[in-house]
C-alpha cells in the first residue's frame, strides 16, 4: 500500500515530463523487491512476483518496473506480434508522445525508420504540435498516438493531421483512456481551466475531454477508417493473468484508405 500511495502522489504532483526522465532509475532499484516468476512482461521478457501499482488512484499489478510498460502497452505489443507485420516489414513510423517501454526497442528494429515527436516530452526527438505535424503528406506507414487525444484542444484536427501524414494504406494506433461506466457520448470543454473541475468532469486535471462510446465516430470524422481490434477476447485466461493485461481494452486501429 505504501508503494501505491507514493506512486499516486508523484503522478498527481510532479509533471509527467520530469517523471519520464528519472522514474526508470528509481523503479529499477524497486524491482529488486518484486523478484519472482508469477507475471511476465512480453515487452522486455522480465518476470516478477507482481507488477507495481500505477495511476493517480492506483491500479494494482500494472507497471513493469524493468521497462515501464503498462497493461495497454503489453496488449499493444502482443497485437503487433500476432496481428501485424510490424516487426518484419520495412516501415516508416512516427511515435507521438513516445512511451519509454517502446523507444529503445523500436529504435533497434532494422526494418523500422523510427521518429519520435511531442510538444513537451523530453523523450521525443522532434518538437511538434500534433495540430500541425511538421512532415509532408503521405510520409508514414505507421503512427502511434496513445493517451494523447484527451489532452489536445482539437482532437478531430489532430487526427486529420495524422491522416494527412499517413501514406495510403498506412495505419495508426489511437488509444484513449476509458472511464467506467463508459458514457455514450464524449464530453469536452477545452476552455475549462479549473483543474478540480477538469478532474471531476474528465477524470484527470490535464484532460480536456472524456471519451464516450462515440469515439470510433470521431475517428471517422477525421477521414480515417477505424477497425476495433479485439485481441483481448482471443487470449487464453492464463495469458491475461501472466501478462497482467487490461480488461475489455479494444485497440483502435485507424487506416488511411
Amino acid at each position: 500500500m505504501a508503494v501505491k500511495r507514493i506512486i499516486s502522489f508523484l503522478l498527481k504532483h510532479i509533471p509527467r515530463k520530469y517523471l519520464q526522465v528519472v522514474s526508470h532509475y528509481f523503479l529499477k532499484i524497486l524491482s529488486i523487491f518484486y523478484y519472482g516468476n508469477k507475471v511476465t512482461c512480453p515487452v522486455c521478457n522480465a518476470s516478477f512476483s507482481k507488477f507495481l501499482p500505477y495511476g493517480r488512484v492506483g491500479r494494482s499489478n500494472a507497471l513493469c518496473p524493468n521497462c515501464l510498460s503498462l497493461e495497454r502497452h503489453r496488449l499493444i505489443w502482443l497485437y503487433l506480434q500476432r496481428k501485424t507485420d510490424f516487426f518484419s516489414a520495412n516501415l516508416k513510423m512516427l511515435h507521438i508522445a513516445p512511451e519509454h517501454c517502446f523507444i529503445s526497442r523500436f529504435e533497434t528494429l532494422p526494418n523500422l525508420d523510427y521518429i519520435t515527436g511531442d510538444i513537451e516530452s523530453p523523450l521525443a526527438k522532434v518538437k511538434m504540435d500534433i495540430h500541425n505535424i511538421p512532415f509532408d503528406d503521405d510520409t508514414f506507414n505507421v503512427i502511434f498516438c496513445n493517451h494523447v487525444l484527451e489532452h489536445v484542444s482539437d482532437d478531430i484536427r489532430a487526427m486529420s493531421e495524422i491522416r494527412r501524414v499517413l501514406k495510403p494504406g498506412g495505419w495508426a494506433i489511437l488509444q484513449i483512456p476509458i472511464f467506467h461506466p463508459w458514457i455514450d457520448k464524449t464530453i469536452e470543454d477545452p476552455s475549462l481551466s479549473d483543474p478540480k473541475k477538469r478532474e471531476e468532469l474528465f477524470g484527470q486535471d490535464d484532460h480536456v475531454r472524456k471519451y464516450g462510446k462515440d469515439y470510433p465516430e470521431r475517428i471517422k470524422k477525421a477521414g480515417l477508417q477505424v477497425n476495433e481490434e479485439k485481441l483481448i477476447y482471443e487470449l487464453e485466461e492464463f495469458e491475461l493473468k501472466r501478462y497482467a493485461l487490461p480488461k475489455d481494452e479494444i485497440i483502435y486501429r485507424a487506416e488511411k484508405t
